[in-house]
């Protein structure tokens, strides 16, 4: 449901382009009903009608310049809904009464104009004084029954005039909003390449744009459902993940089709669909999908609310047109994301090249001290890698560092990160962890790759070459990162000058192991 605008009426401007016709309609009328009045009854005071012709034209004339000129647009609608509704009370004594439904046509062209630039109230003021005035005239004049009741239908027939162009003018109004909020979306988007910016500023169109009391935006990856963007009920939630079979929104990427539910008191008939319940334990009476695709993204946005009925088609339509803007500026930030990725990983083993990984040894280092946690770092070196490489060939050499590469991450964490350091050498940071932890998972990784064997061209396996590590611990050896890189490579050229195959920990570390 659009939130209401505050503005009053229409642009001024727009007011008096529709202004225009109704007071030339209403001085040609008034001018007719002199006319008419002095033409056809004789007995009829002619000066004072054609008095009250002119100053009512000159009233009308002056009333477009008066409207340019008002400061308050409110106030000057009320007063001349005063001052219309008793010069027409006051015509009502001044013609016969075979001519009052002249004054019901001037009262609807003036019923109208005012509908136009103002609310409900002045138009309505101006209808309940002309009609005192007719009340009490006719009864005045012992009117019969049937003459009350063709004046009761103009009435009813001129609150109607008014209704409808109230009804009119929020349509208008509602869709001029919808058009200001989508326009304003999409200037606000067009140039965020952050996808957590993106969904600030969604968020924000959510809660300007729409009344729901859930919506989420929901990115399909694998046979999973995440929640990038999720508030319901007050609430935001992070990192939820949903199981897409059986859900609404899997039908909607599924068909790509918008699915447009107003009550969900009846039954729902829609293949393959079971209802979820996200968030907070509150089921939704009404909700609203619509399919977000693009290149890298495949969703749904998606409203709901604990109320049936809550949605129409406009809010439907609006939330149709956020989520086609929306689709193009996520695209466009997971498209900048993948080539900042593609910036940071080395081309052939897919970890973090040189530079970066040593940013994210940084940007550890500062969290665990923070945190007053340690962090661990393990250099790793091939054995013989030149030598191997000459045996087996640069592509059997290639495969062995990428399964090396897969064999590292399979033995750290998410939070842990490995970069290329040149050549067949590579870096293992392993934040929040000791030397002995640092130490068991240079073991496992160790362990790991000796059972790896590679095709070569002859259709051979080629066993897996050796590694060579050496680990220091962050900062309890050195507070200094170029100083604990260096301690951890010459600790692996230790390990090397051993005889290779070897792991060099930290002392703190030897000491234990001696220990036990």
């Amino acid at each position: 449901m659009s939130k209401k605008s505050n503005r009053f009426g229409h642009d001024p401007q727009e007011n008096l382009v529709s202004l225009m016709p109704a007071l030339l309609a209403g001085m040609s009328t008034l001018s007719l009903t002199v006319i008419t009045t002095i033409l056809l009854y004789p007995a009829a005071d002619s000066v004072i009608l054609i008095g009250y012709a002119i100053v009512g034209c000159v009233y009308l004339a002056c009333y477009y310049w008066l409207y340019t000129i008002s400061p308050n647009k409110t106030l000057h609608a009320w007063i001349n809904a005063a001052i219309v509704g008793l010069g027409l009370g006051v015509l009502t004594y001044l013609i016969p009464q075979e001519l009052h439904y002249l004054i019901y046509t001037l009262v609807f062209i003036a019923v109208l104009s005012i509908s136009v630039i103002s609310r409900r109230g002045p138009a309505y003021l101006l209808i309940m004084t002309i009609t005192a005035f007719h009340v009490a005239h006719l009864i005045e004049a012992a009117m019969p029954l049937n003459e009350l009741v063709i004046h009761g239908g103009l009435v009813v027939a001129t609150i109607i005039t008014a209704e409808t162009i109230q009804q009119l003018k929020k349509l208008s109004q509602n869709q001029m909003n919808r058009l200001e909020v989508i326009n304003r979306i999409s200037e606000n988007i067009v140039s965020t390449i952050e996808t957590k910016q993106l969904l600030s500023l969604l968020n924000a169109a959510f809660q300007n744009a729409l009344d729901a009391d859930t919506y989420y935006i929901g990115i399909q990856k694998g046979d999973e459902l995440h929640m990038e963007l999720f508030y319901d009920d007050g609430e935001y939630f992070s990192d939820v993940r949903v199981k897409m079979e059986g859900t609404l929104s899997s039908w909607v990427i599924k068909n790509q089709k918008p699915l447009f539910l107003p009550d969900l008191r009846t039954t729902v008939k829609l293949e393959g669909v079971n209802f979820v319940l996200l968030g907070k334990p509150k089921g939704s009476l009404s909700w609203m999908g619509v399919p977000m695709k693009g290149s890298h993204v495949n969703g749904v946005m998606a409203i709901a609310s604990y109320r049936p009925n809550a949605f129409n088609r406009s809010d439907h339509e609006l939330l149709s047109n956020i989520a086609q803007r929306a689709t193009l500026a996520l695209d466009n930030t997971y498209r900048h994301a993948l080539v900042e990725e593609q910036a940071r990983l080395d081309s052939l083993t897919r970890v973090y090249n040189h530079g970066y990984f040593i940013q994210r040894l940084r940007e550890q280092a500062e969290d665990c001290r923070a945190q007053a946690q340690p962090l661990s770092l393990i250099m790793l070196d091939i054995d013989y890698f030149k030598q191997y490489n000459d045996i087996h060939g640069h592509l059997v050499g290639d495969e062995m560092l990428i399964n090396l590469c897969t064999t590292i991450r399979s033995h750290i964490k998410q939070t842990d990160a490995v970069g290329r350091w040149g050549g067949e050498e590579f870096a293992i940071s392993l934040p929040n962890s000791d030397g002995e932890q640092a130490l068991q998972v240079a073991e496992r990784i160790r362990e790991t790759l000796a059972s790896i064997k590679v095709k070569t061209n002859k259709l051979a396996d080629a066993p897996s070459p050796t590694v060579s590590m050496g680990i220091a611990v962050y900062p309890t050896e050195t507070s200094d990162i170029t100083k604990l890189i260096d301690l951890a490579d010459s600790r692996l050229y230790i390990a090397k000058e051993r005889g290779r195959n070897q792991i060099e920990p930290a002392p703190a570390s030897h000491e234990n192991i001696k220990s036990n």
